[in-house]
């Protein structure tokens, strides 16, 4: 028996994968690919496009920066546990409703241990909306200097903090991409009104239904760890939706994914760093990640999936792929390697200016 047999047991690793969107029939596009995982995690922007790439085929990054500029079909801001995520527009507005109020207590702790008061803290935001409402999308760059105009502290980490307070209350975004940025914008100029009232009990049921869709099975602590919400949240949406879910025998929760054989395990694949594969549950031991995968400072490597499993990691200097598998020489044979080489073309391509 092979390790990505043993590790697939109870055929967990395959129900994962293919709900990720890595086995089974490609996405369409980067909303297709986004709508079904909810969000994705987001502050490596070469990360979330590759995400797009792998769960597609023949789509190019340009897409994801016409998706994010021309058609406003999707967004990116701080979201699940106070990071930045990539989202629909259309579920922009129920999952920033029910996850700031987690965020705030944080942010104002972290603004206080960057020397910036609740009164500096108030006219930082002032001064980034009144920017964004005479100018326009203007880089973080530009705000800075805005915000620095006002006598508002900006040094360190204090200026991306303020963001995130515009972003929790609703009033700016990520929007479009400006010379290879995205540039932030005004909520209420780039996506208008919200659609409707917002139900926190409508949310966390629409929440765990979503999540399940890109994550089963899972259960309640790898929703709750996921969005950063507490436990209780995560089984009051869970429950909400719970005539519509299975158990499996392992306890975890899924959505019901039809009869027959699932489709097994994704051909070898180049993951790009922060990949959602790497977020979505309480522990990452499923996948075979360990510490070389996650550095203590908390960033998440390009990953080369092998089996189902992470078999090394990836990087791309000077616009050249080089893998590192976990072992030297590697374990997979030329048909693997003749694959890996393969996706390592294709990243190139993805990430290549698009020919006129």
């Amino acid at each position: 028996m092979t390790t990505a047999q043993a590790a697939d047991g109870d055929g967990l690793v395959t129900a994962r994968l293919a709900a990720q969107g890595l086995t089974g029939p490609p996405a369409r596009d980067p909303v297709d690919v986004v709508g079904r995982l909810l969000a994705v995690q987001a502050q490596d922007p070469r990360g979330l496009r590759l995400t797009i790439r792998s769960r597609s085929r023949a789509l190019h990054a340009a897409d994801v920066d016409r998706a994010l500029s021309a058609d406003r079909s999707l967004v990116v801001t701080w979201l699940n546990r106070g990071t930045l995520h990539l989202v629909r527009t259309e579920d922009y507005w129920w999952l920033r409703e029910l996850t700031a109020p987690a965020m705030a207590a944080q942010i104002r702790r972290r603004l206080a241990q960057e020397g910036v008061s609740p009164d500096a803290a108030e006219r930082g935001v002032v001064r980034i909306e009144r920017a964004l409402t005479d100018e326009g999308p203007l880089s973080r760059a530009e705000l800075r200097e805005r915000v620095d105009a006002a006598g508002v502290p900006t040094a360190g980490q204090a200026m991306i903090y303020l963001l995130i307070v515009a972003s929790v209350r609703g009033l700016v975004v990520r929007g479009p991409v400006v010379a290879g940025e995205q540039a932030y914008v005004l909520v209420r100029d780039w996506l208008g009104p919200p659609p409707r009232a917002f139900d926190r009990e409508g949310a966390l049921a629409e929440l765990a239904r979503r999540y399940l869709v890109g994550h089963g099975p899972a259960d309640d602590r790898d929703l709750a760890r996921w969005v950063g919400l507490p436990l209780r949240d995560a089984r009051r949406g869970l429950a909400a939706v719970a005539a519509d879910l299975v158990t499996r025998p392992n306890g975890r929760l899924d959505r019901p994914r039809g009869e027959g054989p699932g489709p097994g395990l994704p051909p070898p694949r180049l993951l790009g760093p922060f990949d959602p594969v790497l977020h979505g549950w309480y522990g990452r031991d499923w996948v075979g990640a360990t510490g070389r995968v996650v550095t203590s400072n908390g960033i998440f490597r390009p990953v080369i999936l092998v089996d189902g499993q992470a078999a090394g990691t990836w990087s791309m200097p000077a616009g050249r792929v080089e893998l590192a598998p976990f072992t030297d020489p590697p374990t997979w044979g030329p048909a693997v390697a003749a694959a890996l080489r393969d996706e390592a073309a294709d990243v190139r391509r993805f990430l290549a200016p698009r020919p006129a």
